[in-house]
């Protein structure tokens, strides 16, 4: 059976593509070279539609990206003193069933959830 695999790119317009693809490569470890492939590690990807009232993220925003993470607490550690604000909330983690989460903006204004899956 056909079927897809994975998610083979994210798209997305930018005023500024270089800015842009530095600011992920400086802050977040995604490393591009020329032509912005990134060789992800194997783990899980959540594919979800949200409802389009949905205020898990910014109303004039249509999508969130979510990156997966680890040692979550360190990321965000090395955000903050690059002077990026990073947001957390007690009940995005919830019971920690799903993990941990923290939220930031690249400087272009998209929304960024940070994501540590719980240990397996």
């Amino acid at each position: 059976m056909a079927r897809v695999t994975g998610i083979g790119g994210i798209f997305f317009r930018a005023a500024d593509t270089a800015a842009l693809n530095d600011w992920y490569r400086t802050h977040l470890g995604i490393t591009q070279p020329d032509v912005a492939v990134w060789m992800q590690e194997a783990g899980p990807t959540v594919f979800s539609p949200f409802s389009a009232t949905t205020d898990y993220f910014a109303a004039d925003k249509q999508w969130m990206l979510n990156l997966r993470v680890e040692d979550l607490p360190g990321l965000i550690a090395q955000l903050q003193a690059a002077g990026i604000a990073v947001e957390t909330r007690t009940d995005w983690d919830g019971d920690g069933t799903y993990g941990h989460f923290a939220r930031i903006h690249d400087p272009e204004g998209t929304p960024i959830e940070l994501w540590e899956p719980p240990a397996s």
